[in-house]
């Protein structure tokens, strides 16, 4: 199939997601309770403090939300989806069609996702900014260097759930994999703490692993606390973790659609 023939499935994700409104109700107030309630820990963490090792606490509401509503890349729903065609078979149907199902898989995605920035999102970054309040970048090329960084964010975040998703092939089930990817998530990408308040070696380690450019990295681009040779340089290695799991899913996939195991026959 022909690439141009791909955006349909965007715009037929995207549509399909208007059928469920009061699920965008639920979303919205959802991340507002969380927005909140980690403004409260971190404001209640401030308290007699103008600042905690460089950082502000205007800085940690905004981190907040950047790394939280923002780069929260929802995968739990389609994780399941995912697992759910293998463990019944029904992925066999686009494995008979002239499709490339990673390729199918993204721009599906990319419309789930976008759905989710529209409705979800954005109300909770406007009612938070006019509640609470939320700094701008740093500096306009700061700003900008975030915009590629939201691109590699949302890349990654995609193929690690591909590659997680996938485990289905071995495992015949999706159950609990979402949850799995979630817990490493909230600690490894920064989503809850930034690495700048980890352990030094922890946030060493962390600092080198991809996951860290889902969440921790364009918020501290964002926030300026990487000057701008630094968030190059990070942008450009981010850019080569896409490329690595790049590799390793087409990689895996060549093998994977061999061993489909249908449960039940």
């Amino acid at each position: 199939m022909k690439l141009s023939a791909y955006p349909a499935f965007t715009a037929t994700a995207f549509t399909s997601r208007l059928a469920y409104r009061n699920q965008v109700w639920s979303g919205v107030f959802g991340e507002l309770v969380a927005t909140f309630a980690f403004i409260a820990v971190w404001t209640a963490a401030f308290v007699g403090r103008g600042t905690v090792d460089g950082v502000t606490l205007p800085d940690m509401v905004t981190y907040v939300l950047i790394a939280g509503p923002l780069l929260n890349w929802n995968t739990t729903r389609y994780i399941r989806e995912v697992g759910d065609a293998i463990r019944t078979g029904d992925v066999t149907t686009f494995l008979l069609k002239p499709l490339h199902y990673p390729a199918l898989l993204l721009f599906n995605q990319l419309g789930n996702n976008a759905f989710e920035q529209l409705t979800i999102t954005l109300p909770v970054a406007i009612i938070v900014a006019f509640t609470v309040g939320l700094l701008p970048p740093a500096s306009l090329a700061h700003g900008l260097l975030f915009l590629a960084y939201w691109v590699v964010s949302w890349g990654i975040m995609f193929l690690i759930a591909t590659l997680t998703a996938m485990l289905a092939f071995w495992l015949l089930t999706a159950f609990a994999l979402d949850w799995f990817l979630r817990g490493i998530m909230a600690v490894a990408s920064g989503a809850i703490v930034p690495l700048w308040f980890m352990p030094a070696p922890l946030a060493a380690v962390l600092g080198y692993l991809p996951f860290a450019w889902v969440s921790y990295y364009p918020s501290a681009v964002y926030l300026g606390k990487l000057d701008l040779p630094a968030a190059g340089l990070h942008l450009a290695i981010g850019c080569i973790w896409l490329a690595a799991l790049i590799g390793i899913l087409t990689w895996l996939w060549s093998r994977m659609r061999h061993r489909l195991i249908v449960q039940g026959g």
